[in-house]
């Protein structure tokens, strides 16, 4: 079972929603659009008792069933969902940590482990110079192939990035890893944030 937590208040407010739509039986349904890409959204929908998918798990939430969309729960661990007031009403808050990319545990495939790694603490940090990094593969058993893109692609700073920054990392983060290896075409710069 996910682990998602709402909160009393969060609660409360889709309840109220829920009790306008005046559909006996009338749900939520939490998933993720675009799971495990950097593009994924976690996403909250009116689930009626027509539209509920038999592979859903299902949490009763006293005041109203949440149903947790099947393909959506392994990036839904951790899922928070909250509802403040505020002067302009209040706003309803989703957080899931998860949903770029699954957490992973130590028996996981290297491929995985690495990959969470570059999606939740490497990539967000070279996403401020519109760069990121992804995995091609893994040679040698323990060489990390990588490819640059966006503000890192012929960036004059990526070797102090790979070596300093990167690698570094992902040897800490996961201790199977004895080297990267960058396989980047540098020659095209129209995007690097330093030329």
């Amino acid at each position: 079972m996910a682990l998602v937590t709402v909160t009393d208040p969060a609660r409360d407010y889709l309840a109220q929603l829920i009790e306008k739509q005046d559909v006996e039986g009338m749900g939520v349904r939490i998933f993720v659009t675009q799971p495990g890409t950097k593009n994924a959204e976690t996403c909250l929908a009116y689930c009626p008792p027509n539209e509920i998918v038999p592979t859903d798990e299902q949490v009763d939430l006293q005041k109203f069933t949440l149903y947790l969309d099947h393909n959506s729960v392994p990036f839904l661990e951790e899922a928070y969902v909250d509802y403040s007031k505020d002067q302009m009403g209040g706003q309803l808050t989703i957080k899931a940590p998860n949903a770029k990319v699954p957490s992973v545990d130590e028996n996981a495939p290297l491929p995985d482990r690495v990959n969470y790694v570059l999606a939740s603490e490497i990539n967000p940090n070279l996403a401020a110079h519109g760069g990121d990094v992804s995995l091609v593969e893994i040679v040698d058993e323990s060489v990390a192939v990588l490819r640059f893109g966006g503000g890192c692609q012929g960036c004059s700073a990526v070797s102090l990035t790979l070596k300093q920054g990167v690698e570094t990392t992902l040897k800490d983060r996961v201790p199977e890893i004895t080297a990267v290896r960058d396989v980047t075409d540098h020659t095209q710069t129209e995007n690097a944030y330093y030329q």
